[in-house]
């Protein structure tokens, strides 16, 4: 891994303890949580009115109708776990940042150690309902499931949390989710060395487990821990059984949520920017990975929008792709790669030169019998990838964006 070791822990050395803050900035802090008080208003943007979003690409899809690009970061923490900033600033400077969807996911760990306690969940809460803007801005109460061993998942649209106390398996976390409306997401997968129990299938989680990260912060996991001989996470992952969308976050843990350049974050293709039509595009997995803002990616195969299923046992498939990100990159040479499931790596079995600001089309010949899953991966050919895997794979180039799988059905 690169320049992540280090806080892994996801402990803070310096400074006073995050206790120790907000105690002191308590009274501050409920005040914003109240809807109604200037404060609260002010937590909606710092400005004071919708902030001008950042130069990149229209929101509107060349190969699909029906829904709109918003761009999201599902995956912040604050001083009410291991991060530094105050919370109640966090929701307006992602707005301030031009994100269109943001969520809160402070660690649950046992005790409360360096985790939420009650009465932050309800905070949290507070600031999300403070912000939230239906049809312009989501803000989302979510909490990150944080076993030091078998690994993270981050839950979102629950009333309540649960910690290692309640669920310290990913077994019991399973459990607890099936009789819950919320969703989940694998985080990070493989930093933890028990890998989500290796991915191990659980087919009546299926429809909860929403998600898997391939950036987090500045970092591709499709290769992360190969040295190590270890399996691609994708391919762990989607070869297990789960059918988890791929999504980007900045697991931000510093004081300029949003802001900072480079980092993982999403693209969710919704019918609405309202917490109900994120949690219908999770449920879809129709969103996709990137670390760069201002990003479109689209693409259908058979028409079918990614995420979807193909009724298809084998034969061509035709695949529509919409790729820009504004005026910077007018005509910034990328490639499509085809990915499929493999062994330890996804193989890939075409890849598709194309351009910022192009529309590509192409065709690739796919059967179930090699694999249920393909996946688009979006590179930039002229950098290498710094988390490199297998010698001479042509994923070894930088990733750029990766798209939610689609699934063969016969």
């Amino acid at each position: 891994m690169s320049g992540h070791h280090a806080d892994e822990a996801h402990a803070h050395s310096h400074g006073p303890s995050r206790r120790s803050l907000l105690a002191g900035a308590g009274g501050l802090l409920i005040a914003a949580a109240v809807p109604g008080t200037a404060y609260a208003e002010a937590s909606r943007t710092s400005s004071g009115s919708a902030p001008a979003p950042r130069a990149g690409a229209s929101r509107t899809s060349l190969v699909t109708q029906g829904t709109q690009l918003v761009h999201a970061d599902l995956h912040n923490h604050t001083l009410m776990s291991d991060g530094d900033g105050d919370p109640a600033l966090a929701f307006a400077s992602m707005r301030d940042a031009g994100l269109d969807v943001a969520a809160l996911t402070d660690h649950t760990t046992l005790f409360a150690i360096n985790g939420l306690t009650q009465s932050e969940w309800d905070r949290t809460r507070q600031l999300a309902d403070a912000a939230d803007d239906p049809g312009a801005y989501t803000a989302i109460r979510g909490f990150e499931w944080s076993h030091p061993l078998i690994g993270h998942a981050n839950v979102w649209f629950t009333d309540q949390f649960v910690d290692l106390g309640g669920a310290g398996s990913m077994g019991s976390l399973y459990s607890w989710l099936g009789s819950r409306n919320g969703v989940a997401g694998f985080n990070h997968p493989g930093r933890e060395t028990g890998r989500f129990d290796n991915f191990a299938y659980v087919p009546a989680a299926r429809e909860k487990m929403v998600s898997v990260e391939m950036f987090n912060r500045g970092d591709d996991y499709l290769f992360d821990g190969w040295a190590d001989r270890r399996s691609s996470h994708l391919n762990a992952c989607l070869n297990a059984g789960w059918r988890t969308g791929i999504t980007g976050v900045s697991d931000h843990h510093g004081t300029e949520w949003g802001h900072p350049e480079g980092v993982g974050r999403a693209g969710l293709w919704v019918t609405e920017n309202t917490r109900a039509g994120v949690l219908e595009a999770l449920r879809a997995r129709r969103f996709f990975a990137t670390r760069y803002s201002g990003l479109r990616l689209d693409a259908t195969a058979n028409g079918v929008q990614m995420g979807g299923a193909l009724p298809l046992a084998s034969g061509d498939v035709s695949f529509a792709v919409d790729l820009d990100r504004g005026a910077d990159w007018a005509g910034k040479p990328l490639d499509i790669q085809v990915l499929r499931p493999g062994t330890d790596a996804p193989e890939v079995v075409d890849v598709i030169g194309t351009t910022s600001g192009a529309t590509a089309t192409f065709t690739v010949p796919l059967d179930v019998e090699d694999g249920s899953w393909v996946v688009l991966r979006v590179s930039d050919p002229s950098q290498p990838n710094g988390q490199p895997g297998p010698e001479g794979h042509p994923c070894n180039d930088l990733g750029v964006a990766y798209t939610s799988p689609w699934w063969l059905e016969p």
